[in-house]
């Protein structure tokens, strides 16, 4: 199968959606993500229902458990699987969470990696044996974290950079990440924003969070996005343009398909916003 154009705004594939999603896509809907370890080796009404779409909307594998960062060998298998999954389906870009969630076994958790060369020397020599693996190269994704990152030679935004430049790879820009960790650790999310090898972005997350009693923000992907949110993905198009695709995520409290499509819609608005902008400016 072909890979399809991939651009525009985006949502989470989840099976609580499909039999909405049967009765009609939403137009402004350009694309789906999913994570490739629910649904490769699928069977039955799963993959028939995964297959309805793949074969007419473009998506998104977006890794869960990959571990780049962790101590543990790298899962090849899981890999061999993700690329055959990939090109039955057409899907074209894969992405990862810069993070570790395995050592003998899964944690269930992503955990951040050590701020320091050496650990940019692990993880980009692992992100290599995936992209080598997988016959492409992927997109690394800036993670939540709720403790500071240990061994801290260098900033969060420095090892990023270090990792993409030696592993040659791209960057997964997660916008409400970058909020997040902004307000759990009081830095300028814009100054953060910038310090990033933007011009590497292959892809965009945004979501919602959940704030603690305590003001902790935890990043759940199970609220709407809110409006610091949605300025700080706006200055991110201003800086790298808007022509990159955007993914909404909702993982958990999912509203109906009408409120999900508004969010989405609201992602296009802001690309079309900006590409005007652009247009005008050229």
């Amino acid at each position: 199968m072909n890979h399809r154009p991939l651009g525009g705004a985006g949502l989470g594939f989840r099976r609580e959606l499909i039999a909405e999603l049967r009765n009609g896509v939403p137009e402004g809907i350009d694309f789906f993500e999913l994570a490739p370890e629910n649904w490769a080796g699928m069977g039955g009404r799963s993959a028939r229902d995964l297959r309805h779409f793949t074969e007419r909307h473009p998506f998104v594998c977006h890794g869960l458990s990959l571990s780049l960062g962790g101590p543990a060998p790298l899962d090849s298998a899981l890999l061999r699987r993700i690329r055959a999954f990939m090109a039955e389906h057409g899907i074209g870009l894969y992405t990862e969470h810069l993070s570790w969630c395995a050592d003998d076994s899964h944690l269930y958790e992503l955990l951040p990696i050590p701020l320091s060369a050496e650990a940019v020397r692990w993880t980009a020599g692992r992100i290599g044996q995936a992209q080598d693996i997988l016959g492409c190269r992927i997109g690394i994704e800036n993670a939540s974290y709720y403790v500071a990152p240990p061994g801290a030679e260098m900033s969060e935004a420095e090892f990023i950079s270090a990792v993409v430049d030696e592993a040659d790879c791209l960057l997964h820009l997660d916008v409400n990440n970058i909020y997040v960790n902004s307000r759990n650790f009081g830095f300028d999310p814009l100054a953060f924003l910038q310090a990033l090898p933007l011009e590497r972005t292959c892809y965009i997350h945004v979501a919602g969070h959940y704030v603690e009693a305590d003001g902790l923000l935890v990043d759940t992907h199970g609220a709407a996005v809110i409006d610091p949110v949605w300025s700080l993905l706006a200055e991110t198009y201003r800086r790298i343009g808007s022509d990159i695709p955007t993914c909404l995520e909702r993982d958990f409290n999912i509203p109906d398909l009408a409120q999900l499509s508004a969010e989405v819609g609201r992602i296009a608005r802001l690309q079309a916003q900006m590409h005007t902008a652009e247009r005008q400016v050229a």
